[in-house]
C-alpha cells in the first residue's frame, strides 16, 4: 500500500509498481488513512512518505512506528527529503528488519526503487548511506570506532541491503575481499552466530547506534 499525500506521486508511485507486477492494495493521504488501510488489508509492505497532513512535519513516519508496534516487524519503506533523525532512530530502534528509509532526492532510477521495495517487503532493509551518516552524527557514543574506514564502507553498504558482490562491485574489491571484511566486522562488534538473529542487520543496528 501507499500513504503519500501528492495525488500526483500516489498516481505515480501505483503505476511504476503495477508495471513491475506489484499490485497496490490501497493508496492514502494521511497517517490514520494509513493504520486503518493496514488493519483491512494486511498488506506485504507500506511506501511511506514522511510528511503528509494535517502538519505535514512526521505524520509518516510516527505512523510507521505505530504500525510496526501493532503488527511487529510490519514492512516499512519511508520516503523522505529529509532524515527526521528522532523518529528515524524510534523506527529503526523497533528492528532494522523489514525497514527501509530513503531520500526521494537520492533515489538513482526505478530499478533501485523497485529493489528497495522488494527487499523491504521480504524483510530485508535498505537504508540511504545519508540517512547513516546523520544518524551517526548524532550519535554520543560509536560502538564501530574498531572498524577500519574500508569496514565501515562495507558495513554502511550492508545498511543499504546490499549482498556481498553488489559491495564488492560497488568497491571495486574482489568478493573474497569483502567476504574478509564482512567476517572482521562480526568479529570486531561481537556478533557470534545465531539462529534467531541474522548477524547482517544485527550489524546494522550497532553500526547506528541503536542495537
Amino acid at each position: 500500500m501507499i500513504a503519500e499525500d501528492s495525488v500526483l506521486l500516489r498516481a505515480g508511485v501505483q503505476r511504476l509498481l503495477a508495471d513491475e507486477g506489484i499490485e497496490t492494495v490501497a493508496a492514502v493521504e494521511d497517517g490514520d488513512s494509513l493504520l486503518d488501510a493496514i488493519a483491512e488489508h494486511r498488506p506485504d509492505l507500506a511506501v511511506v512518505d514522511v510528511r503528509m497532513p494535517p502538519t505535514f512535519t512526521d505524520e509518516g513516519l510516527r505512523a510507521s512506528i505505530e504500525a510496526r508496534k501493532r503488527i511487529p516487524n510490519f514492512p516499512v519503506l519511508v520516503l523522505s527529503q529529509y532524515v527526521e533523525e528522532r523518529y528515524a532512530v524510534e523506527l529503526l530502534a523497533g528492528g532494522a528488519s523489514g525497514v527501509g528509509y530513503l531520500l526521494k532526492e537520492r533515489v538513482a532510477d526505478v530499478a533501485e526503487f523497485v529493489d528497495a521495495v522488494r527487499r523491504v517487503a521480504a524483510g530485508g532493509t535498505s537504508i540511504d548511506h545519508e540517512v547513516i551518516s546523520q544518524l551517526m552524527a548524532r550519535s554520543r557514543r560509536n560502538p564501530v570506532d574498531a572498524l577500519t574506514q574500508r569496514e565501515r564502507e562495507v558495513l554502511a553498504l550492508m545498511a543499504q541491503g546490499m549482498a556481498n558482490t553488489a559491495i564488492a562491485k560497488s568497491l571495486v574489491v574482489s568478493d573474497g575481499a569483502v567476504e574478509k571484511h564482512v567476517g572482521n566486522i562480526f568479529a570486531k562488534l561481537g556478533l557470534e552466530p545465531s539462529s534467531s538473529e541474522h548477524r547482517r542487520v544485527r550489524a546494522v543496528l550497532a553500526f547506528l547506534n541503536l542495537g
